[in-house]
Order: C-alpha cells, then sequence, then structure tokens
C-alpha cells in the first residue's frame, strides 16, 4: 500500500520530468524542416532563407528549406497541417495564408484550428509597379491613360489568391481600369512572365524586383505604399499618382507550428527569431528588400492573422474576386 502511495506521488513528477526533456532540454534534436510553399527564388524563399540560417546557428540545428509550392501555397500549408507537432516541422508563409479562405471555397485545413502562430517575421513597406520596357507608359498616370484608351494589357500574379493578384485587382476597382490577370505557379513565374512580354504589368515586392528595374530589364511606374519607399525615393506613391484607397503595405511573412505543438517550443522558437532578426546582416537583408523586422509573441501574431484575415477578406470583396 505504501509502495503504491509513492508511486502515486512520483508519477507525476516522473512524467514533467520526461515532458521537460522531450520538448524543453532536448529541442531540437534534429534538423527543422521548414516548408515554404512557394517555388525556389521567389521572395518568400529568399527570407526563409536568411532568417532560417541565422536561427539553425543559434539553435545549434540545420534548418531545411522544403519548397512545396502549389494552389497559391494550399499544397504546402496542408502538409504543416497535418505534420508531427514536435516542433521539427514549420511553415514559412506570406499573407495568402489568411487571404486563401476568402477565395477558395473549400480547403483542407483551418487556419485558426490546424496551426499554432509562432510570430511574425516580416511586415512589408509596400509594393512596386512593374512595367515591361516595352509598355508606353513612364507613370502610373500614362499606364491608366493607356488602358482607358483601349490597350490590352495584362498584369501577371504568383496565382490566384495571391496578395500580388489582390493588389492588381484592387489597382483596377480604383483606377477604373480592366487589366487582365494572368496567374502563374509562383513569383518567379509571374516575373519572368513581364520579363519576357508575355505579361505587361506586375506588382512585386522590392525584394524580387529591384535588380531588374536597376539593370532597366523592368521600370517601375509607382509603390502601393503610404509612404515612398526609401529604397526608390524618386518613385511616388499611387496616392500621388492619383490613385487613390490604394495604400497597401506589401505582404507579412510569418512563422507556424501545427496544432497541439507545446507552448515551450513555440515560445523557444519565437524568441530565436526575433533575435536572429536583430542581427545586422539579417535586418539589412530585410530591410533593403522593402520589408521590416518583426518578431512579435506568438499571442501578438495570433491577434494579428485574426485581424488581418477580416482585412483582406474586405478588400476581396472591393476587388469583387469569384470564388473558386
Amino acid at each position: 500500500m505504501a509502495a503504491r502511495r509513492i508511486l502515486l506521488i512520483l508519477l507525476p513528477l516522473v512524467m514533467a520530468a520526461a515532458e521537460t526533456n522531450a520538448y524543453g532540454q532536448a529541442f531540437p534534436t534534429r534538423p527543422i524542416r521548414l516548408v515554404a510553399p512557394f517555388p525556389a527564388g521567389g521572395t518568400a524563399d529568399a527570407i526563409a532563407r536568411a532568417v532560417s540560417t541565422e536561427v539553425g546557428g543559434q539553435l545549434g540545428q540545420s534548418f531545411v528549406i522544403d519548397n512545396r509550392s502549389g494552389a497559391n501555397g494550399i499544397i504546402g500549408t496542408d502538409i504543416v497541417a497535418k505534420a508531427n507537432p514536435d516542433g521539427h516541422t514549420l511553415l514559412h508563409v506570406t499573407g495568402s495564408f489568411v487571404v486563401n479562405p476568402s477565395i477558395y471555397r473549400k480547403l483542407p485545413y483551418d487556419i485558426f484550428r490546424d496551426f499554432v502562430p509562432v510570430t511574425n517575421i516580416v511586415l512589408g513597406d509596400g509594393y512596386l509597379l512593374l512595367a515591361n520596357p516595352s509598355v508606353p507608359a513612364s507613370s502610373v498616370r500614362e499606364l491608366i491613360a493607356l488602358s482607358k484608351k483601349g490597350v490590352q494589357l495584362n498584369y501577371s500574379s504568383p496565382g490566384v489568391g495571391n496578395t500580388l493578384h489582390l493588389a492588381g485587382a484592387l489597382f483596377n476597382v480604383r483606377a477604373g481600369t480592366t487589366i487582365s490577370h494572368v496567374p502563374y505557379k509562383g513569383v518567379a513565374p509571374a516575373m519572368n512572365a513581364v520579363l519576357s512580354g508575355e505579361a505587361q504589368i506586375t506588382f512585386m515586392p522590392p525584394t524580387v524586383a529591384l535588380p531588374f528595374v536597376k539593370s532597366g530589364k523592368l521600370k517601375a511606374l509607382g509603390f502601393t505604399g503610404s509612404s515612398r519607399w526609401a529604397g526608390m525615393p524618386e518613385l511616388p506613391t499611387m496616392t500621388e499618382s492619383g490613385v487613390s484607397q490604394l495604400e497597401l503595405s506589401g505582404s507579412w511573412h510569418g512563422w507556424f507550428t501545427p496544432a497541439k505543438t507545446p507552448s515551450k517550443i513555440t515560445n523557444s522558437l519565437q524568441a530565436e527569431a526575433k533575435k536572429a532578426l536583430q542581427v545586422p546582416k539579417v535586418r539589412d537583408f530585410i530591410v533593403n528588400g522593402g520589408y521590416q523586422p518583426d518578431g512579435r509573441s506568438s499571442q501578438e501574431f495570433r491577434d494579428f492573422v485574426r485581424t488581418e484575415y477580416k482585412r483582406y477578406a474586405e478588400m476581396v470583396q472591393i476587388a469583387k474576386i469569384p470564388r473558386q
């Protein structure tokens, strides 16, 4: 009887110690898989690699980037939703995460039920409106005039429901243009379409666009941020170009784990990500690409995601994007 009482007393202590060993001191026990649900070479991929390399060094374990593109990030996101919640599988996703529920009728996951928000990695300053050099317009006003004359123009995006698709759709609404949307499978193909002239314009984060603008392969017509971008201070905003109510700060990039991941692990990942974002070389890479480093707490990020979900749902309605 005495032995049984001792066992009942010790059992909770043993279980607590085991949990600490499994989810505390032992984490991570192997390389961490960071799923980026977009093709390699795009903005999400570049930021994911820069931040995860630093975090991996801090944790003493490497990060393996797993580019699982398709269906505007849905395929890769679903992989993480169904992964083992032990902290060794993470999702690096853009704002399309909260746009998709308003675009697609059926998703294989629930963005609130099936994920734990870890932290927001970066916040965008805005998007560049880019045009192929062959387009006879050197400003936003001239582009609008060209469209209203009946000239056939197309804009590319990384996919239906992507935040860059939304930027183009809102531009049509606010500017009164009828520029046709052509979706591609990722940032790189959408960019290549404009470089080749297959599409005439696109909206892109400065991260991937700036080298092409500097080389003269693309021309920048305007910026969607609330103020001019520091990287190209000569470029006017949409408001300055006569397009009102089109202030888009650009997409954010966040980290999520599968639901039921222990809070000790998510808190550890958040703390390490925040630390990495303060490293000068990482910070400079992010800022030069038109973003701002973040690193907010898990709860703050959870609240932010709910707010963004509502905000983008309203944008989808305004832009009259049909459900898929």
